[in-house]
């Protein structure tokens, strides 16, 4: 088959080295725009090195885009890692038409943060769905799905890269071989009462309340690691939050109150329990929490977060 690459980032880099491993024919790729001040994309480094043609064009959504699609005569678009929205006489310009990943079960989780909002509302299994796009947004037919289970320790980083990541570029292949091999591969319709769409996981939504359950704080930072980062306000500076442990506490402490400050890390009260912090995010980069408060001067007692009004 003749197939083209869209997409952007080491997993859409890594799709492609792999199609390329197994021998297939990878007629061109495209990818994101180069963002101005950035290095070239990875999946585009990757096209370059292996000398196949690359795209980078601001919007499908034109006549052009249609007929470029069309004039590589490609039986196949595997879509890995697509934030640019792709239109329906794109995605079926190709013979077979068009697939795509997403790191979901759909149709669960449909939306640009999937992984982040799984960890942050405290669910056990997650998963890895490649689909036929269509015009929505991620609603198209299943072709497959991988279960996979998120540990109570995963952060969106672990979950991700060891994870959906490997299982999500196998699955791919996959993809690939049963678009291959069968005049009728599975389009199974997405239960439309069992679907849920949760949009970018930004910082603006992501700021910690220790008043709320200790479990509910923990899946918030960790859903956040290392992105957008959770965070919380300590004195006037804004602070994010990485690699939380939820350890018991003295329930009877204010939410938000430090409790203590060791090589551990920072110790947190939350409601029920308590969150040990190792690294805090500031303007000026990453940092070890203990060597953080001690260089700044925070100690012991002082109440990490904003006011908010008691709850009568």
């Amino acid at each position: 088959m003749r197939i083209v690459v869209n997409g952007q980032q080491a997993f859409g880099a890594e799709v492609f080295n792999a199609l390329l491993k197994r021998g297939e024919d990878v007629v061109a790729v495209y990818c994101a725009p180069d963002k101005p001040g950035a290095g070239p994309d990875p999946l585009r480094q990757a096209a370059e090195a292996a000398g196949v043609p690359v795209r980078q064009p601001a919007s499908f959504k034109t006549p052009e885009a249609v007929e470029e699609m069309q004039s590589l005569s490609p039986d196949l678009m595997v879509m890995a890692f697509v934030t640019l929205f792709v239109p329906e006489p794109v995605l079926n310009a190709p013979t077979r038409g068009s697939i795509q990943y997403h790191p979901s079960l759909l149709p669960r989780h449909r939306g640009p943060s999937a992984i982040n909002w799984a960890i942050i509302g405290g669910e056990d299994t997650t998963g890895v769905t490649v689909f036929w796009p269509d015009d929505g947004l991620d609603t198209g037919p299943v072709l497959l799905q991988r279960e996979i289970t998120i540990d109570e320790d995963d952060t969106l980083g672990s979950l991700y890269f060891d994870k959906l990541f490997p299982v999500g570029v196998e699955a791919m292949m996959e993809a690939v071989d049963l678009v291959r091999d069968s005049d009728d591969p599975p389009k199974l319709m997405q239960d439309e009462t069992q679907a849920t769409y949760e949009s970018w996981c930004r910082k603006d939504d992501v700021e910690v309340d220790w008043g709320k359950p200790v479990t509910e704080v923990y899946n918030l930072i960790r859903g956040c690691d290392p992105r957008p980062g959770a965070w919380t306000m300590i004195g006037d500076e804004r602070v994010s939050l990485f690699g939380a442990r939820q350890v018991e506490g003295d329930e009877s402490a204010q939410p938000g109150k430090l409790l203590d400050v060791s090589d551990e890390g920072l110790l947190i009260a939350a409601s029920g329990g308590a969150i040990r912090i190792e690294r805090v995010g500031i303007e000026a980069g990453k940092l070890d929490a203990c060597q953080w408060a001690q260089d700044t001067g925070v100690q012991p007692g002082a109440v990490l977060g904003a006011e908010r009004p008691a709850v009568s």
